[in-house]
């Protein structure tokens, strides 16, 4: 394993009066930044090292910048920028411009978003392959996982990753970007920042030291540890996971060739008319297993009255406010909130439930099918919108079934006409794969997946009448069903 390389980055601290009135028209227009609708005021610098030095012919920044939007509650939002610079920008980097630059530091140049552009992204693997420490910056890797890389080709030998592999970017995602890096590995660079244990990194380690093959075990990851608090690393001197200073920035793991991601699968099979009964069967298998993983690696609790009573609250409150939002919820009300307060009675009757580490926010297109066949679970990041907190808390497992088979139902109303009875059999195909794994069929407790089902449906009422007017009647199908007194 190479030597960990270490120096210092100076930023000028008047850097953000360059980029300040660029970045308030820029990054709400991003679709990662989490304020839309709102304005934003102002900046405040969290941690800012200088990777490229600025006087040379590209200059590149590493930023963790809080966005001031006094319409939030709270300090406002941290995010992660790499800015680029440069004279002038070429045809090929438009589409990353941030601005031309006429106050502060960087008067005359030109900023731009550098994930857009492959020297900088290469400065990042570079940074990964020597387990760099760069200002406050840190580039690990975790030798517990260094035989995860023995199906990612040549350029992961012994826990080394080959430099000069070819970068370019992901073009479609949402809430954070990413970087294929020569077909071999992909980094996730997390957009949104929060200081903490993260799950998207935290899971995914845990799985590699269990030995599951369902989720591809994280090759090396970005971190910075920035002032103003302490916390201790309990996983060793370079995986200080639990320090509450500590933002993890960036994940790479290894990129499955030739993978489908499984949104985008189902609907072409749909498109052909054909059935997707045998792979709804085999990513259950596949959930299960990593339920099966975490349970292993990970402490699980025991739900009984008392610890279930908060949780159909929480259920009851979503709904009620979903109410006040979306009246067409209205005539349903009853029958959801029966769906919650049926659990609750099994729990008052002395029924507890386990509760372990899940995904947390799955559904198809958190999923990969490689071209043999073998499906992976990624992205266990949570929902975003959640505390991080309450991302990380022990749930059943049921959360993680009902948020699939909801996708299913989306799946099977994006083509037309709609096809209910292609949910239905991929449902109980999903079901069935999930008990061949874990022993026990999801569907011998209806009351719980009723109604975590039933919670998923109203979150996306909500989504989709403020996003998606639409895409309305598909959750709406869906509350239908639940709220029938069976």
């Amino acid at each position: 394993m190479s030597e960990a390389i270490t120096r210092s980055a100076t930023t000028s601290p008047d850097l953000l009066v360059s980029l300040d009135p660029l970045l308030r028209e820029w990054l709400p227009r991003q679709r990662w930044f989490a304020g839309k609708g709102r304005p934003v005021t102002g900046f405040s610098l969290v941690a800012a090292t200088e990777l490229l030095p600025a006087t040379a012919q590209l200059g590149l920044h590493h930023l963790l910048v809080r966005a001031h939007q006094p319409a939030l509650e709270g300090p406002g939002d941290c995010y992660q920028l790499l800015i680029g610079v440069r004279e002038a920008l070429p045809p090929r980097l438009a589409p990353a411009l941030i601005g031309h630059v006429d106050q502060g530091p960087l008067t005359g140049r030109t900023v731009y978003d550098a994930l857009y552009d492959a020297r900088p992204a290469e400065v990042l693997l570079e940074a990964m392959r020597t387990r760099a420490r760069i200002g406050t910056l840190r580039f690990d890797r975790d030798p517990d996982t260094a035989a995860a890389g023995a199906d990612a080709g040549d350029e992961y030998i012994e826990g080394r990753i080959r430099a000069g592999l070819v970068a370019r970017v992901v073009t479609s995602e949402q809430s954070n970007s990413s970087i294929v890096y020569g077909d071999t590995f992909i980094l996730k660079l997390l957009r949104r920042v929060v200081p903490g244990v993260n799950p998207d990194l935290e899971l995914p380690l845990a799985l590699a030291r269990e030995g599951c093959p369902r989720v591809p075990a994280p090759v090396a990851w970005i971190r910075t540890d920035t002032p103003g608090a302490t916390g201790p690393g309990t996983t060793g001197p370079d995986v200080d996971l639990n320090a509450e200073n500590n933002y993890v920035l960036g994940v790479l793991q290894p990129f499955v060739r030739g993978a489908a991601d499984g949104w985008e699968l189902a609907l072409r099979e749909l498109a052909k008319g054909e059935d997707f009964s045998a792979e709804a069967r085999a990513l259950g298998r596949a959930t299960a297993e990593v339920h099966l993983a975490l349970a292993r690696a990970l402490p699980t609790v025991t739900l009984g009255h008392a610890q279930l009573r908060p949780l159909v609250d929480g259920m009851i409150e979503r709904l009620d406010a979903a109410t006040r939002t979306v009246p067409a919820l209205h005539p349903y009300a009853p029958g959801l909130r029966s769906a919650y307060e049926a659990l609750a009675d099994l729990a008052a009757e002395g029924q507890t439930w386990t509760a372990q580490r899940i995904h947390g926010d799955l559904h198809l297109g958190q999923c990969l099918r490689s071209p043999s066949g073998e499906w992976s679970l990624i992205d266990f990041e949570g929902e975003p919108s959640k505390p991080l907190a309450e991302r990380r808390l022990p749930q059943p497992p049921a959360r993680d079934i009902a948020g699939m088979l909801r996708s299913f139902d989306y799946a099977a109303h994006s083509v037309r006409p709609h096809l209910p009875g292609w949910a239905a059999a991929c449902r109980a195909a999903y079901c069935a794969g999930y008990a061949e794994t874990s022993g026990r069929d999801p569907r011998t407790d209806p009351v719980l997946l009723r109604a975590y089902e039933t919670d998923k449906a109203v979150y996306e009422v909500v989504y989709e009448a403020r996003h998606r007017p639409d895409w309305l009647p598909v959750p709406m199908s869906a509350v239908h069903r639940l709220a029938a007194p069976d």
